[in-house]
């Protein structure tokens, strides 16, 4: 079967006409939805508003509902992560025969880091258990960073060549047509390198290997690889599933500001929450993959987010017959933080952005549906509709949970003001949402506990301050699902559905 669909991007990758019309209307369905939900709220207010009064409500519950749920499989999945790092995971794997057979390769892509940021995440590799002769670390650099990174990537790897089996410095040129300048290209870009210059040339078997692609900010910790090993080497069916660990971003997290935290925060919470529902799971940031889907499938480099984007190209390319397994053990990342406050702020958001673009699956995976034959409508049906809710839930729940529900009684009219309805609709909104709070709290208690200690170099009235803003954070939650959830989910929406593609944007990453 055909499967040159599995490279597109974007409408204009289609060959033919009539393909392209389709695939540019699945690309404007994400905002159509969205947008559509927003405005029906708004013009029914004025025209229908017990309707619209009773939707409110509906949501309200389905909302508390939701958050109880999710808040239960958030709890479930912290303690599977405390079980799990706690675990002898090397004393496992040495329970299997044939795992010193398993190499595991490092992808770490860098554009202008500096090298104190670049070496924390290796000297994390370097402290891991794993025996450091079946490693593999590429270090992953751009051409048009310039030489100076050029020179700084080659110093790094003098420094560590001789501790892991092959250290190898890939330079990706820039320009290379059909690609987007950006993690994914720098990724697939240093996979053939690795591939020619390493895997090949010494015929090392593709079902040995793991591909590791992570942030140049990752840092492991200390039994991730044999985590991970025994996992692959468990599997009943390895080679036909990517390998998800949950990020937290511990990095940097006390130094970065209080709105940075709770975005941070929740962003692992709802990975924790993912890993307990499986079935619907996808991959995301750091993760890794059989060397036979990586070098077979071939990692994106046409697309922004790369990451979850593997997962679908290989679901689509082995008919379906592809999953990610959830391994319930961490690794850290930096939280955002810029020189000042306003530049953290103007980050945060073109983040959030960035990773809201992930909506461009929408049509990638209504297009290879349509394509692709052998997939059950079952199963494109659930996919499709766990991709749809969750960028329409992005894009719309803060707007409609803060601020749109006081539209029928603002545009209602005298009519509907002196109804009952009218009367109950802000006792009963503010006592669903009273009640949802609970999730926040379990959310709070559950972050503190995932904390790492404050550094003890910070002044002493600087770490109390920082514990006891942990629980006040939360209060600002709202705002910031608003801010940093659904106005960066809303702008990348809209930019699909004009087709104002975004490029690779890099969040800054300094140390304080």
């Amino acid at each position: 079967m055909e499967k040159s669909y599995l490279n597109i991007s974007k409408a204009s990758d289609v060959a033919d006409a009539g393909g392209r019309r389709i695939y540019r209307f699945f690309e404007m369905i994400p905002a159509i939805i969205s947008l559509g939900t927003l405005f029906g709220v708004l013009v029914f207010s004025w025209l229908f508003p017990s309707g619209v009064a009773i939707f409110i409500i509906c949501f309200c519950f389905y909302y508390l509902f939701r958050i109880l749920y999710f808040s239960l499989h958030q709890t479930v999945g912290y303690f599977r992560v405390k079980s799990n790092m706690k675990k002898d995971w090397l004393k496992e794997l040495r329970k299997i025969s044939r795992w010193k057979s398993i190499y595991h390769i490092i992808i770490l892509p860098t554009y202008k880091e500096s090298k104190e940021i670049i070496e924390e995440s290796i000297e994390s590799l370097v402290k891991s258990d794993y025996p450091k002769e079946k490693m593999i670390v590429v270090l992953a650099v751009e051409k048009r960073a310039g030489k100076n990174f050029e020179d700084q990537a080659g110093d790094i790897a003098k420094k560590y060549e001789d501790i892991f089996f092959q250290f190898l410095v890939a330079v990706h040129p820039d320009e290379i047509k059909g690609e987007i300048g950006g993690k994914g290209s720098n990724t697939a870009w240093a996979g053939k390198e690795v591939k020619e210059k390493v895997i090949d040339k010494l015929a090392m078997p593709y079902e040995n290997i793991l591909v590791s692609t992570f942030d140049i900010d990752t840092k492991v910790f200390f039994q991730y690889f044999s985590c991970l090993t025994w996992h692959y080497l468990t599997e009943p069916n390895p080679m036909n599933a990517s390998y998800q660990p949950v990020p937290v971003y511990n990095n940097n997290i006390w130094s970065a500001s209080l709105f940075s935290r709770v975005v941070s925060t929740s962003n692992t919470f709802w990975q924790m929450i993912q890993q307990e529902r499986s079935e619907k799971l996808t991959t995301y940031s750091s993760h890794s993959t059989p060397g036979k889907v990586f070098f077979e499938v071939g990692y994106p480099c046409n697309v922004v987010s790369d990451d979850s984007r593997i997962f679908w190209k290989a679901y689509l390319y082995y008919d379906g017959n592809y999953r990610v397994v959830p391994i319930y053990y961490l690794v850290s990342m930096d939280a955002v933080l810029a020189k000042n406050f306003w530049r953290t702020i103007l980050n945060q958001y073109k983040q959030q952005r960035r990773w809201a673009w992930g909506c461009d699956e929408i049509p990638y995976m209504l297009f290879g549906f349509w394509k692709n034959k052998k997939i059950s409508l079952g199963s494109k049906i659930s996919h499709l509709f766990t991709v749809i809710d969750g960028f329409w839930s992005w894009a719309t729940a803060a707007l409609l949970l803060f601020l749109l529900g006081w539209l029928p009684i603002l545009l209602g009219g005298s009519k509907f003001n002196f109804s009952v309805l009218s009367f109950n609709l802000p006792i009963l909104t503010s006592q669903i949402m009273t009640v949802s709070m609970v999730g926040m709290f379990v959310s709070a208690i559950l972050s503190t506990m995932l904390l790492p200690p404050v550094p003890k170099t910070m002044k002493w009235y600087l770490r109390w301050f920082k514990k006891s803003t942990v629980f006040l954070q939360w209060i600002f939650l709202p705002i910031t699902l608003i801010l940093f959830g659904s106005l960066p989910a809303l702008d990348a929406q809209i930019r699909l559905m004009l087709g104002k593609y975004m490029g690779f944007w890099v969040t800054e990453k300094i140390r304080k």
